[in-house]
């Protein structure tokens, strides 16, 4: 078994709030990772004192606990209890009713002998390659369905309609105060013999294909194989420095925070 992994904030001084960390279990052949992507608030408007970055790594490393030492309890249920947990580390002086409260998309994946199981609730990406080299990406789409509808509306309109659907009926959903949502996130299990390789990255690295169309997401994967995340995060930084200010790659700010872990299972 193999994993890469590399990490790097959207702009210097300022606080990573991207989250990953894996953990190979003692049982033969078993392991788990968790990759989230902090959603930035706008400055002074999240109800929190502890900010986005915080809440990342809590629940991050909340949610690696739980999938590692409970085997047989399905990722949703292991979301949700990381979810509460969280909550309650902080409920007490923060205001978790706030829409802005800080929250993350989140991607994990939990692997033994006999199969691969895995969760995607937002808009970081899960890639897998299978044993036959089909590569399948898991993607929880539901923010880029809104997208078409936001962009037809006046500029002035567009951040708040996206908001208005924040963790709302018809809307998209992110893992916030709320475990419920845990319920809504895509998920699945492929047996571990069909599965080779399985990456999880934040949409700060997904830029690679979604923004400036490098390449698909199985060229992505390939790559990520063979250079390791650091060297594609690199590419999408000169890709953004190419262009600061978006005007041949439109995206709401010039750089993002961008994290890829990659676990090769064959062999």
């Amino acid at each position: 078994m193999r994993i890469q992994s590399a990490t790097e904030p959207g702009a210097t001084g300022h606080p990573n709030e991207d989250f990953a960390a894996f953990a190979t279990p003692t049982e033969a052949g078993g392991g788990a990772l968790v990759v989230l992507d902090g959603v930035t608030a706008p400055a002074g408007d999240s109800g929190c004192e502890h900010g986005v970055a915080w809440f990342s790594a809590r629940l991050g490393g909340a949610l690696l606990t739980a999938i590692g030492a409970t085997p047989s309890v399905p990722l949703t249920e292991c979301l949700a209890h990381s979810i509460t947990r969280t909550a309650d580390a902080h409920r007490a002086s923060c205001d978790l009713s706030h829409r802005r409260t800080p929250q993350a998309t989140v991607v994990c994946v939990r692997w033994n002998a006999q199969s691969v199981e895995y969760l995607v609730l937002s808009d970081s990406i899960l890639l897998i390659r299978e044993s036959t080299g089909v590569v399948r990406a898991v993607l929880d789409d539901r923010l880029d369905q809104l997208r078409p509808a936001a962009r037809r509306l006046p500029p002035d309109q567009r951040v708040a309609f996206v908001e208005g659907a924040r963790n709302a009926p018809g809307g998209f959903f992110t893992a916030a105060a709320d475990p419920s949502v845990a319920t809504l996130a895509v998920t699945g299990s492929l047996p571990r013999e069909r599965v080779h390789t399985v990456a999880a990255l934040t949409d700060g690295l997904g830029r690679w294909v979604e923004t400036f169309t490098l390449g698909d997401w199985p060229e992505l994967l390939t790559a990520l194989a063979e250079r390791g995340p650091a060297a594609m995060i690199a590419e999408v930084r000169a890709a953004e420095s190419a262009d600061p200010e978006g005007e041949a790659h439109p995206r709401g700010k010039t750089h993002d925070d961008a994290t890829g872990v990659i676990v090769g299972l064959a062999g």
